[in-house]
Parts: C-alpha cells; sequence; structure tokens
C-alpha cells in the first residue's frame, strides 16, 4: 500500500507540473490539433499531453517498485518506449497505419515473448482449457493489439478515453493490490496518477489532448492489466479474491472501449468501407450530436460501464458463458439505443438544412 501511494501523489505530480509547459512549446511549435469535419473541438488545441503521461508513469514506475520484486518490469517499459515513439511521431507527422501497426506488433511482441504476458486458458470457455503455446501467442498479441485500439479510437471527446483509462485502471489496480500483486499494482495506480492530473487541462473547455502518445499508452497499460488479471487466476492462492469468470468479468471492465470499437468496424464493414476509415459512427459522437456536452456524455458512458462490470461482478459465479451472453444482450440493447438517437440526430440535421 506504501509504495502504490506514493507512485499515486509521483504520477500525478510529475504530469500536473509538467503539462503547462508542454501546452506552451505546443504553441510556439504549432503542434497543434486544428478543428474539422470529424472534430468536436473549434479551436486549436495542443495534442502532447500523452508526453506528460508517459512521464509521469514511467518515472513513478522506476522509483517506487522495489527492486526485489521488478521481475520483468524491464519488459514492460520497453515496450511502454516502443510505443511513446510510435504516438509521439503520429502526433507530429501522421504515420501510415501500416507503419503504425507494426510498431504495436513489435511492442506486443515484447511483451508476450519476453515479459510472458499471455492468455494461456480458456478457462472452460467452449470446453477449451489450456492453449496451444502458438495458440497462446496469436489469441495473446491480437487481444492486447485489439485493447491498445480500442482505447485509441474512443478517445474522441473531452475526457472520455482518460476516464475510462481510470476506470480500467482502477478495477484491475484495486484487485491487484488485494491479492499482493505489487507491482501491477503500482503499473495501474501511476497510470491512475498521470490521468487525473491530465484531467484538469482535458476537462471543457479542454487545454491539451493526450494524442496517440496518451492513449496508446492508456491501451498498452489497460491490455497488461487485463492479460495478468485473466492469467492470475490460474494460481492464486487467496481464495476470498478469485474471480469465478476471470475472461467475461475483464471484458466487462473493457465493455465501452470494446463495444465501440466493434460496432463501428461491423458498420464501416456493412458500408462497404475500410475498418479504419474514419467517420462520426463513434458512440461518443453520437452522444455529443444528440446534445450533450462532452463531460455529460462522458459522465454517461463511465456509468454504463460501471454498471456492466457491477452486473459481472455480481453474476460472475454463472460462468463465462452465461456473462459473455448477458455481455452481448446489453450490447445490442445499447446499439440499439444508439440507432435510435443516431435517426433522430440525421433528422434534426435535415430539419435544420435551409
Amino acid at each position: 500500500m506504501y509504495y502504490v501511494i506514493l507512485c499515486f501523489i509521483t504520477s500525478f505530480t510529475l504530469t500536473f507540473v509538467a503539462i503547462p509547459s508542454i501546452i506552451n512549446i505546443a504553441k510556439v511549435k504549432r503542434l497543434m490539433d486544428e478543428p474539422g469535419e470529424r472534430r468536436s473541438h473549434h479551436v486549436s488545441i495542443p495534442t502532447l499531453g500523452g508526453i506528460a503521461i508517459f512521464a509521469g508513469v514511467v518515472f513513478s514506475i522506476v522509483l517506487w517498485t522495489p527492486f526485489q520484486v521488478f521481475g520483468n518490469l524491464q519488459y514492460i517499459l520497453c515496450a511502454y518506449i516502443i510505443i511513446f515513439l510510435i504516438g509521439a511521431k503520429d502526433d507530429i507527422v501522421p504515420m501510415p497505419p501500416v507503419k503504425k501497426m507494426a510498431g504495436q506488433l513489435f511492442a506486443c511482441a515484447i511483451l508476450v515473448f519476453k515479459a510472458n504476458i499471455r492468455i494461456t486458458s480458456f478457462y472452460g470457455i467452449l470446453n477449451i482449457e489450456t492453449l496451444p503455446y502458438w495458440v497462446s501467442i496469436v489469441l495473446s498479441m491480437f487481444t492486447i493489439l485489439v485493447i491498445i485500439n480500442s482505447i485509441n479510437l474512443i478517445d474522441g471527446i473531452n475526457g472520455l478515453s482518460a476516464s475510462v483509462g481510470i476506470l480500467i485502471s482502477f478495477t484491475f489496480g484495486f484487485w491487484f493490490l488485494m491479492t499482493e500483486q505489487i507491482v501491477l499494482a503500482i503499473i495501474a495506480f501511476a497510470l491512475i496518477g498521470a490521468l487525473v492530473a491530465f484531467l484538469k487541462y482535458n476537462v471543457t473547455p479542454a487545454k491539451i489532448f493526450m494524442g496517440d502518445t496518451g492513449s496508446l499508452l492508456v491501451g498498452i497499460t489497460c491490455a497488461i492489466l487485463t492479460l495478468q488479471f485473466i492469467e492470475m487466476h490460474k494460481s492464486l492462492s487467496l481464495e476470498a479474491y478469485k474471480v469465478t469468470a476471470a475472461p467475461a468479468v475483464a471484458i466487462g471492465v473493457l465493455f465501452i472501449a470494446l463495444f465501440d470499437t466493434l460496432r463501428v468496424f461491423i458498420l464501416r464493414i456493412l458500408k462497404g468501407k475500410s475498418p479504419l476509415s474514419p467517420d462520426r459512427l463513434h458512440v461518443h459522437h453520437i452522444i455529443v450530436d444528440s446534445g450533450l456536452t462532452h463531460l455529460q456524455a462522458t459522465f454517461v458512458l463511465i456509468i454504463i460501464n460501471l454498471f456492466v462490470i457491477l452486473i459481472c461482478i455480481k453474476f460472475q459465479s454463472l460462468g463465462n458463458l452465461f456473462l459473455l451472453w448477458v455481455l452481448l444482450l446489453i450490447g445490442l440493447i445499447l446499439n440499439g439505443v444508439l440507432y435510435l438517437i443516431n435517426q433522430r440526430n440525421l433528422s434534426k440535421n435535415i430539419l435544420l438544412t435551409p
């Protein structure tokens, strides 16, 4: 507990102090996100908030992680550096998606092959227990990539990606703290500290965005916490904290990010477009277009995600398959609501068009 508290305070303080300087530098060098058709802002805003988040997270992790339990943390930090370089480059000079994906795959490979962060069991889903090594590698790489990019894709309105990152990190971080996984708890609370500090400058009117530098870092951290949360249950000795349906609960914790990613990819494919093509089909865009402010939309989505987490925890004893069906049902209901809201938005725009 002592190290976790100090880690949170250090990360918060460094990020909070660093952001004003980064804002000034970005304005001087014109490193700004300009308004556009898909943007939800109407003035130029600096995009390098992720640099401060990265500095706060890495500095506090290195400073407060006890040396005797440092373990494979060196490989996690190496993956962080790769993700930071990709994000910073893309924020300053946009990168082709292929090169961006190649860099993400490299970071994933470090986590899977060197840090051994991977899923090795299906926990009885589809009657599958232990996975073959090559299946474990492919599934783990794919899962990390999906989580990284799902967080990146929801970074579209003020406060959302940071708030989702805090919710995910706190949920997993608290569990790691209770199960005495000190390194993972430190990683989680270092990210929370940095994101809480960042929110001070990101709430409407936003003074800075986290950019890809920040959203990719949040994504890879959430991926690490998710896979370790699932995998730790194979050897957990503290029965009081064992989650019966760990994979399904983990999906519930990531619900909003995963739901939005899956939804927009399906819609784009149905429209004959590339899944990576930009548009305003994201759940946060639809809610904002309905008339809510950025902070109101963020609050609504966080409440929905929190509700899903509580449902998963409450009914975990019913098993993974049952919870997955429940999550699918919630997703379908939410998609139906979003469809109705979007249709109303389109009708309103037609009426307002001269």
